[in-house]
């Protein structure tokens, strides 16, 4: 039976840049690598939030990159 392990987690918070010449929404993405993968979303939201409190772009959304390893 395979085992799966949470080996990485990445916080990544994508901003909004304005518009291109077609009136499409640009966005701008901001990683933040070595985050604990025992945080919890709760967690990760919080710090979500403080670092967006420092930028002067509009949050869009937050995202969670997790790595996996898969083994027998």
């Amino acid at each position: 039976m395979a085992v799966e392990t949470l080996v990485e987690s990445q916080l990544s918070l994508v901003f909004e840049n304005g518009v291109d010449e077609n009136g499409k929404m640009k966005t701008k993405r901001k990683n933040y690598n070595n985050v604990k993968t025992s945080a919890t979303a709760d967690q990760m939201l919080q710090a979500a939030q403080a670092i967006t409190s420092l930028q002067t772009e509009t949050l869009l959304y937050v995202e969670r990159n997790d790595k996996n390893q898969i083994s027998e």
